[in-house]
């Protein structure tokens, strides 16, 4: 049998009610997505944890197996050779020498304040929870992960455009678009009632909104920094209330554009059919 980590899960119910787990496991030469039928939500294996398989069905690419062919097996420590496998959060060292260089750049001396005032009350949240159920960076911390990723970007292209643009409403931005995230999910990366009763978005919008009112920015600048925030998803397709008609808030969709479908990439097994994509992904 072949030892695999689980990289993400989410729990789902076919249409005759039977419960089921979506899991992405990795091993050091290959990467599956795979439905296990008659997992309980409560049940193992949890991400973090190896997994063996006894025999696995391939339905055109779609792989799939029961719970009676599944052995779940233990939490690795590091000297296990699958521990890497599963993304960890980006140090503190790291964030904290990313956020003090975007910081350079900053002018607005009443907006520089609250930056480092939240990127230092948002590491440690951050660092436990997902940014997704299985889509990208589902995985404990990978929302610190997805963030910090945006903002180093932000960090290389923002010296490269030679166009006026208020990068304080960018990092204030990033740091809370995904905000209501820690309010979606649980730290298992299991849905939450506030992911259908208000999402992601407006909970981010939200928060951040009455941080700057809170500290008495002008209103017009607000409405900028949460326009941002509103539109990151770029199209009413993918959710987002409003589209991005400013170059900031154009920035701020297109990064959590690339960490996203890179990290969703990265994670695909060869030949492997990505909906969110809408191509197959190809790394052999």
């Amino acid at each position: 049998m072949k030892e695999y980590l689980v990289i993400s899960r989410a729990n789902g119910v076919t249409r005759n009610g039977s419960p089921y787990a979506q899991l992405k496991v990795a091993a050091l030469d290959e990467t599956m997505n795979i439905s296990v039928w008659d997992v309980p939500p409560t049940a193992g294996p949890v991400v973090g944890q190896t997994v063996f398989f006894y025999n696995i069905k391939d339905n055109a690419g779609k792989k799939s197996c029961s719970l009676t062919d599944m052995k779940v097996g233990e939490m690795p420590m590091l000297d296990h050779p699958l521990y890497n496998l599963l993304p960890r959060p980006v140090r503190r060292d790291v964030w904290d020498k990313t956020i003090q260089a975007l910081i350079g750049y900053c002018a607005d001396q009443q907006l520089i304040p609250i930056i480092r005032d939240f990127a230092d009350k948002l590491y440690k949240p951050y660092s436990e929870y997902p940014a997704a159920t299985s889509v990208h960076h589902a995985y404990p911390g990978g929302l610190l992960n997805h963030t910090h990723q945006m903002l180093h970007m932000l960090e290389g292209l923002y010296p490269c455009l030679p166009y006026t643009i208020k990068v304080e409403r960018c990092i204030l931005a990033i740091l809370f678009h995904d905000y209501g995230k820690v309010y979606e999910y649980n730290r298992q990366g299991e849905s939450l009632p506030d992911m259908y009763l208000l999402g992601h978005i407006y909970l981010g919008a939200h928060k951040l909104q009455n941080v700057l009112e809170s500290q008495g920015v002008d209103a017009e600048e607000t409405k900028r920094i949460v326009h941002c925030v509103l539109a990151h998803h770029g199209t009413r397709e993918f959710g987002s209330p409003v589209l991005p008609c400013t170059q900031e808030a154009a920035i701020v969709n297109y990064l959590d554009n690339i960490s996203a479908k890179t990290d969703i990439m990265e994670g695909a097994g060869d030949m492997e059919s990505s909906g969110f994509l809408g191509t197959h992904v190809i790394k052999s």
